[in-house]
């Protein structure tokens, strides 16, 4: 299509370049259908007749959400009216670049693009190692970290599109990767924590803030310090004694503060810090948690993050909204999109959370929000995955109440793909026995893939649910959807493919197990040429997951995914070997046959409504990994 912009479009000339390929129209001055700009304050307006046009907006990226909707509504009707009232100051998202997976700049680029369309002004990218500082040539080493140079070229594209980039860092714990070289030795509480005090700690984190921040326009920064367990308890306790935590916490902030007021940062940090350590159980959603009135005094000049994506009822959002607003009326909430449930992204729990936090925030008149999009255990799930649920945030972020079906057809408008196709990736963790929208986060579909079938350990949660069956039934949905959207055929096939090895693999342990009981070595033979044509399906799988990171993300990380791979792989070289030498005679008893399986009840036990949780090491061996 082409299009005439009236009016003064200076603001958002450089965006329209970036999106004119993205949203298939062209410039042209003298041919194109005219449409009239104007920017003024107020709500998004737009509009055609027959002969013209109209966009009014307030802010560049009203005038991007408005330009989607307008070719939208274009591609509908030939004359249309739509009014768009902005819910929020700032709405957004967190990427996660610290859990193996660092997202190539090309991909970021176009991430950024979706979310201009759809009306996203804010990224944050969570960088707790993988980017460079100067002064520490560990920090980061191997890890796939940003330079300089690339996370400059990022910040600049957000900037064309009316995104505000924002560093995102850790300064007190979640720094284990970074505090785990020599270098680090004098500046360690703990594994992961910063200690306190220390003058060396404070040159560290001078020069982190100095690094994570210099490429961004913004004078904004995230500087973390959420999930300090530890606090004060290690070297810190044997260099001090026993001091409150609260304390600690308080001296060491505003020591942070007083770093990014000399540098003209203005920080936010996580909340969860205060509200644990006011609690007689250390929980950060403790309704009766005490912070005293003389530590709420010395809280420097931050913002605060409420994080929350746990929970499915408005009143609890608005009850701990109004917590913090106690303690500091600009907080921001943070919700999330569950790209970490495991190696499938867990919708129904983030359409659950989400439309009862963001309907809260509203009501309370939180002003900033933004989506996490975590990575945790290895980042197995692709962050792509996140697509239809920063929509959802979207959506919310320019109306009071949002229509299932305004969402799904805007998602097509922006992400350009099938909103429906997508959704089937919840069946991977929302299976048989498993509650409604996965809200307890099983994640079958992760312990099933990486699980040894010769030790079983989740065998007895799955017995009886028909979990092959399950998968095998998504096989061809998955097939549709990696026709229907080229774009995303690389994320289609990788799925596709693990259902396909999870039709075989999912109950294969139970019945090798049956049939090792029964001594019925007929069937023996049978499942060992069945684990035949697993190890090729799962060599596939790698294959496909490999072509698929590698065209989104950075090398480093892969390596772990990789050696969960070769791991799976061939341990079923020594399953064939062990079953051939009982069929075969020359074994009386497979001893990991013989061990009679439990119900898992270890890390991560879950309610009956689900079929249990884990991570990698949990589900690999019953032994240390």
């Amino acid at each position: 299509m082409k299009i005439k912009f009236v009016g003064d479009v200076s603001v958002v000339h450089d965006g329209l370049k970036i999106l004119a390929t993205e949203l298939g129209f062209v410039i042209d001055d003298i041919n194109g259908f005219p449409i009239h700009v104007q920017q003024r304050k107020g709500s998004i307006y737009i509009s055609k007749n027959q002969s013209i046009g109209q966009i009014c907006f307030e802010k560049p990226i009203h005038f991007f959400r408005a330009l989607g909707l307008w070719l939208e509504q274009f591609q509908l009707k030939h004359e249309f009216e739509l009014e768009e009232e902005p819910q929020f100051d700032n709405s957004g998202a967190m990427l996660d670049a610290s859990r193996n997976a660092v997202m190539r700049v090309s991909e970021m680029k176009n991430m950024l693009r979706k979310m201009a369309v759809m009306g996203l002004n804010v990224l944050m990218i969570y960088t707790e190692d993988t980017y460079e500082v100067e002064e520490y040539p560990y920090f980061g080493y191997m890890r796939g970290r940003y330079t300089e140079q690339e996370l400059r070229a990022c910040d600049q594209y957000a900037a064309a599109l009316g995104i505000e980039m924002i560093p995102c860092i850790q300064t007190l714990a979640h720094l284990t990767e970074a505090l785990k070289w020599n270098y680090a030795t004098e500046m360690k509480d703990t594994a992961d924590i910063l200690l306190v005090g220390e003058e060396k700690t404070y040159a560290f984190i001078e020069a982190i803030i100095k690094a994570a921040s210099k490429p961004f326009k913004s004078n904004r920064i995230h500087i973390g310090m959420d999930e300090a367990h530890q606090l004060g308890l290690g070297k810190y306790l044997e260099r001090n004694g026993y001091e409150q935590r609260f304390a600690i916490m308080n001296k060491h902030l505003q020591a942070v503060v007083a770093i990014t007021e000399k540098l003209g940062l203005k920080p936010m940090l996580w909340s969860d810090m205060y509200f644990r350590l006011g609690s007689k159980t250390g929980g950060y959603y403790d309704l009766e948690a005490n912070i005293p009135d003389d530590i709420v005094a010395a809280i420097p000049d931050v913002q605060l993050v409420y994080w929350d994506y746990y929970h499915t009822e408005q009143a609890f959002y608005q009850t701990f909204i109004k917590k913090h607003q106690v303690l500091k009326p600009n907080s921001v909430f943070a919700g999330g999109v569950w790209t970490w449930n495991g190696i499938a992204p867990n919708y129904g729990k983030a359409i659950q959370t989400t439309e009862a936090a963001l309907t809260a925030c509203k009501k309370e008149g939180v002003k900033e929000v933004f989506a996490t999009m975590w990575g945790d255990n290895g980042a197995e799930t692709p962050m792509t995955t996140a697509l239809p649920m920063l929509q959802l945030f979207a959506e919310h972020t320019y109306h009071q109440v949002i229509h299932a079906k305004t969402w799904q057809v805007r998602f097509a408008c922006c992400v350009g793909a099938n909103y429906n196709d997508f959704m089937v990736l919840h069946q991977f963790d929302e299976t048989p026995g498993v509650s409604e929208n996965n809200l307890h986060a099983s994640n079958p579909s992760k312990f099933l893939l990486w699980q040894d079938i010769l030790l079983g350990l989740y065998d007895e949660n799955i017995k009886g649910l028909s979990l092959g069956k399950h998968y095998e039934q998504m096989i061809p949905q998955l097939t549709q959807a990696k026709e229907r959207n080229p774009t995303f055929f690389s994320l289609f096939a990788f799925y596709e493919q693990l259902a396909r090895v999870l039709s075989t693999k999912a109950e294969l342990g139970i019945h090798i197990k049956q049939a090792y009981d029964t001594v019925h070595k007929e069937n023996m033979q049978i499942y060992l040429k069945q684990i035949k044509v697993l190890q090729q399906e799962l060599i596939d799988l790698r294959n496909t997951h490999r072509d698929l990171w590698f065209s989104m993300n950075k090398p480093f990380g892969w390596e772990i995914i990789e050696i969960r791979y070769g791991g799976v792989i061939t341990r079923l070289d020594t399953v064939q070997y062990r079953i051939k030498q009982w069929v075969e005679g020359k074994m009386v008893v497979i001893e990991e046959l013989a061990e009679e399986r439990l119900y898992f009840d270890g890390p991560y036990q879950m309610p009956a409504e689900s079929l249990g949780r884990n991570l990698y090491h949990r589900i690999v061996s019953a032994s240390p990994l």
